[in-house]
C-alpha cells in the first residue's frame, strides 16, 4: 500500500534495481541526481518489507529517506561525521552505509541495532537512543576538528520533538553563542506542511541564503559597518526582521546560527543542492527541513503516531499482526 503521492515526481522502481548495486555512499555518488528520486522509491519499499515483520520506528523513518540520500551524497562520510539525533530517522542511513545485506537483521538478536552504534559502523559516528544530544555531540567533534586541524565537516540531524530537550539548547547556545565552530545542524521538521507557494517561496530563499554570494556580501558588510556602530546596529536589526517577516529564522539567528529554510524535505535535487552550498560555509549552520512522517506508506501517512514504532503487520493490508502472550509483559515484571 505504497502511497502514489509525492511533493516531488518520485520515481517508481524501474526494472533495474539501483539499490543492489549501493554498498556505501562511494556508490551513491557514482549515480546521476535524476536518480535519486527512483533510489528513495526503493530504499522505502525495503524499509516497509522488513520492518514488517521485525517491527520498529517506520514513520520516522520513512520521513527521513531524502535526507538520508542528500547527506551522504553531499559529504564525505566518514570522514565528515553525521549524527542522528536518537536514530529513529536512521534506517535509510544504514542501508546506504554497507548495511543493506543485513538489514532484514534489524532489531533481531545478533542482528542491526535499531538505533545507530559506533561498535556497528564507522559511519556511525554517535550511539544515539536518548533524545536531544546530536548538537552537543557533534560540537564535540566540531572542536575536536578545530584542535587538530582537521578539514571535515560535521551534521548534527534532529528532529523537533527532539529539540525541546535542553541539552539541544545548550548545544545551539555553545555552538553559536561561544565557540563559532563549524557545524550544520539540520533541523527535520515533520509537524508541518507547505503549500505549493509558500514552498516555492521558502525554496528561493533557501537558494539564496544558503549561497556563497549572499554570504560574502553579508561578512564584507559587516566588516565595514562594525567601524560604524550607529549604522551598524540599524542594518544587523534590518536584516535580523526581515528575514524574520519572511522565514521563521530569528531564535536561531540569535543564537548565532546562519539560518536556511525551510525546504521541503522530499525534494532531494533541493535537499543536494542546499547542502552543497552550505557545505562551504563557515561556523554554524542551520538548515530547516520540513518532512512527512510516513512518507511513502499510506498507512503511516494517515496515522503517523500508530505507525512510529509498529511491530509486525502485513503491508499490504497495514494491518498489525497480534501476537499471543507467551508470558507476563515486561511492564508487568517491572510493576
Amino acid at each position: 500500500m505504497l502511497s502514489s503521492e509525492t511533493s516531488e515526481k518520485q520515481e517508481m522502481p524501474s526494472s533495474v534495481n539501483l539499490l543492489d548495486e549501493i554498498n556505501s555512499p562511494a556508490d551513491l555518488k557514482n549515480l546521476p541526481r535524476a536518480k535519486l528520486p527512483q533510489l528513495a522509491a526503493e530504499i522505502r519499499k525495503l524499509i516497509v518489507e522488513v520492518v514488517s515483520r521485525t517491527g520498529g520506528h517506520l514513520a520516522s523513518s520513512l520521513g527521513a529517506v531524502e535526507l538520508a540520500i542528500a547527506v551522504h551524497y553531499v559529504f564525505d562520510t566518514p570522514k565528515d561525521r553525521v549524527i542522528w539525533d536518537v536514530g529513529h530517522q536512521a534506517y535509510a542511513h544504514k542501508i546506504l552505509t554497507g548495511r543493506r545485506a543485513d538489514f532484514p537483521s534489524l532489531r533481531q538478536h545478533g542482528g542491526l541495532s535499531g538505533f545507530t552504534r559506533r561498535s556497528e559502523s564507522p559511519y556511525d559516528s554517535f550511539s544515539t537512543g536518548h533524545s536531544g544530544t546530536s548538537i552537543s555531540a557533534g560540537l564535540g567533534m566540531a572542536c575536536a576538528n578545530f584542535l587538530k586541524k582537521e578539514d571535515a565537516k560535521v551534521v548534527a540531524v534532529i528532529g523537533d520533538g527532539s529539540l525541546t530537550a535542553g541539552l539541544a539548547y545548550e548545544g545551539l547556545n555553545q555552538a553559536g553563542g561561544i565557540l563559532k565552530r563549524d557545524l550544520i545542524v539540520i533541523l527535520n521538521d515533520n509537524e508541518m506542511s507547505i503549500s505549493r507557494n509558500v514552498g516555492a517561496l521558502s525554496n528561493y530563499f533557501a537558494r539564496l541564503l544558503s549561497g556563497r554570494i549572499y554570504d560574502n556580501l553579508r561578512e564584507n558588510s559587516k566588516k565595514v559597518l562594525r567601524t560604524m556602530p550607529v549604522a551598524w546596529e540599524l542594518v544587523r536589526r534590518s536584516e535580523v526582521h526581515a528575514k524574520g517577516m519572511i522565514l521563521p529564522s530569528t531564535v536561531f539567528e540569535e543564537l548565532g546560527f546562519n539560518y536556511v529554510g525551510p525546504i521541503d524535505g522530499h525534494n532531494v535535487d533541493l535537499l543536494v543542492s542546499t547542502l552543497r552550498n552550505m557545505r562551504q560555509l563557515k561556523g554554524p549552520q542551520f538548515l530547516h527541513v520540513v518532512t512527512q512522517k510516513g512518507k511513502g506508506y499510506a498507512p503511516a501517512e494517515a496515522d503517523p503516531i500508530l505507525w512510529h514504532g509498529p511491530g509486525p503487520f502485513d503491508p499490504a493490508s497495514g494491518e498489525m499482526r497480534k501476537e499471543a502472550a507467551s508470558g507476563p509483559s515486561y511492564s508487568q515484571i517491572f510493576g
